[in-house]
């Protein structure tokens, strides 16, 4: 299960989850129990059980004393008790009604973690008449730390410097994109550090300016007189990666291991500072002014208006003191400008890339009606091209995008953080299933039909056990649960599995849940130590089906489905 939601969508209510751990171990210890009131009511065959255990460093083996396990309610991560682990890194929760629980641990110096944890997902604790839940151990992962200094020309010291840490995808999951996992600034040493690290592989960016840097428009300010000393430091600092290269495609991953203490030093070299001047319709009240834009591995843009606007009857506007670096140029025209800028020049706005406007309608499968937010997002397909992903909000069932690049994009509907899965894209009166939108060299209309994925989807996984019969599957005699294995449902037709597929962990006893399914047809596989499978890659995951599960939803399957099947375990 997810920490919070048992779905892979749930990244922000994982956040709840881990605020409400942060309070545990920042506030006097809660008793080992709440008062009954605050528990789950047990059912009337049920006594009182314990979950016990012992919380070991996950690099070295070692105990972890003194740090803080909890449960936590499965529903609303609601603390339910909380204990301190002793010497030998042993912990035991005990008084407990059978029940589901998340186990959290934490302590400082380690990564906040739930039990077995793998990505977003989990395993939880049932505890119950023959249940498993002692002898549990908890692999905890000391946080991991990133230090450096930035420096510019001659050793000295960069202060202010803002330093952005990214984080590359693992590469097994669908529409994994390079995102920003951290930020610093660097302090009067030119010293920044990130500490409580996960492991993994990462990017490093810096950006600043020189304390010295004087720049003036050519435009609106009388020209400088020869030999002004001033011109001398018209400098920038061009946004520079890990290690100290200014080309991004040139940037080296930092890897990171639980506990890894790394060090990242990056110089800054000044170089003249660039001045951009473009051709503007006269500025009038209200006027959009152009904007100039820079994108880092996709994942932050940054964003400069004109230094200072234009007077009226201007036909030039100027952007000064800027850095060489890849930028595109955003104006009133229906272009957007995309530009590798090395020199001070002249930008032409006629040679951009064409903009067209995409307007929309949402409407459900089920003729349900949708949320009041819904987002609704455009991602590009092209991977040689640099766009970034476009969002907007769709109201009363309507939305807009006024500039869309020409190309083919991939459009996404979620509603307070749960996808709505497109079921087909109807334009220029044709209709097709999927969700790929073709904008060409002119403004487009579409009408996008979604899918509530309002079902969920109970199940066991399991293994055969001594007494099962493998050609008897209609009977969970026999069969034997199995923790910590992941659950995947690929749709029939492998054209959709980076929308409709869903994942889940196994808990204690072999359940698990698959959240926000949409209608269709499916096969639900469980994979051991399936967790670095490359599961999103139809001929990878297509190994498994022949021994997963069939399952078919509907408008009708309502909010809850049971199978009626283990699903087996395979290995990998």
């Amino acid at each position: 299960m997810t920490p919070a939601t048992h779905s892979q969508f749930g990244a922000h209510r994982r956040l709840q989850g881990f605020l409400i751990l942060l309070a545990l171990t920042t506030q006097p210890a809660l008793p080992q129990t709440l008062p009954p009131a605050a528990m789950p009511a047990p059912s009337p065959a049920s006594g009182l059980y314990r979950i016990a255990g012992t919380l070991v460093n996950a690099v070295t083996g070692e105990p972890v004393r003194r740090a803080t396990v909890a449960v936590l309610s499965v529903e609303d991560s609601r603390p339910i008790a909380s204990v301190e682990s002793g010497n030998g890194g042993r912990f035991a929760l005990d008084g407990l009604p059978a029940a589901k629980y998340q186990l959290t641990a934490s302590r400082r110096g380690f990564r906040t973690a739930f039990y077995d944890e793998h990505d977003e997902f989990s395993t939880a604790i049932v505890t119950g008449a023959g249940q498993q839940s002692t002898g549990l151990v908890f692999h905890l992962v000391p946080n991991a730390i990133l230090r450096g200094v930035v420096t510019a020309d001659g050793g000295d010291p960069v202060a202010g410097a803002d330093v952005m840490l990214f984080l590359k995808p693992r590469g097994h999951n669908p529409g994994e994109r390079i995102v920003e996992a951290a930020s610093a600034l660097t302090d009067d040493t030119g010293a920044y550090e990130f500490g409580n690290l996960a492991a993994g592989e990462y990017l490093l960016a810096v950006k600043a300016e020189p304390w010295y840097a004087l720049h003036r428009s050519s435009i609106n300010s009388p020209p400088r007189p020869p030999g002004d000393p001033s011109a001398a430091l018209d400098l920038a600092y061009p946004i520079t990666y890990f290690d100290s290269t200014t080309d991004e495609a040139s940037a080296s991953p930092i890897v990171l291991a639980g506990g890894s203490r790394e060090e990242a030093d990056i110089a800054l070299h000044a170089v003249p500072a660039l001045h951009l001047t473009l051709n503007a319709p006269r500025a009038e009240l209200g006027e959009v002014l152009p904007v100039l834009r820079q994108t880092l591995f996709g994942a932050k843009v940054f964003t400069q208006s004109l230094t200072s606007p234009p007077r009226p009857g201007q036909e030039t506007v100027e952007f000064i003191g800027i850095a060489p670096g890849r930028y595109e140029v955003e104006q009133t025209e229906p272009k957007i400008v995309e530009l590798d800028a090395t020199a001070s020049q002249q930008v032409d706005a006629s040679l951009g890339i064409p903009t067209e406007e995409i307007s929309g309608a949402l409407k459900t499968t089920s003729g349900s009606a949708l949320a009041d937010e819904v987002l609704v997002t455009l991602e590009p397909l092209d991977a040689a091209r640099r766009q970034t992903p476009i969002q907007t909000a769709c109201l009363q069932g309507a939305f807009s995008f006024p500039k869309v690049p020409a190309g083919d994009w991939q459009l996404w509907a979620e509603s307070h953080g749960r996808p709505l899965p497109v079921a087909s894209i109807a334009a220029d009166n044709h209709t097709h299933t999927g969700s790929r939108v073709a904008v060409r060299d002119r403004p487009l209309s579409v009408v996008v039909t979604v899918s509530l994925a309002e079902t969920r989807i109970e199940g066991f996984a399991r293994i055969i056990g001594t007494t099962g019969a493998p050609s008897d599957r209609s009977s969970s005699l026999g069969w034997k649960g199995v923790a910590g294995v992941m659950v995947v449902l690929v749709p029939r037709n492998m054209a959709f599995l980076r929308s409709l597929a869903r994942r889940d962990q196994s808990d204690s006893d072999g359940s698990f849940a698959l959240r926000d399914v949409a209608p269709g047809s499916y096969t639900v596989v469980a994979i051991q130590d399936g967790w670095n499978l490359d599961w999103a890659r139809p001929e990878v995951i297509g190994r498994y089906l022949p021994l997963g599960v069939a399952v078919t939803v509907t408008e009708t399957s309502g909010k809850l489905l049971r199978l009626s099947e283990p699903v087996p375990v395979q290995t990998r």
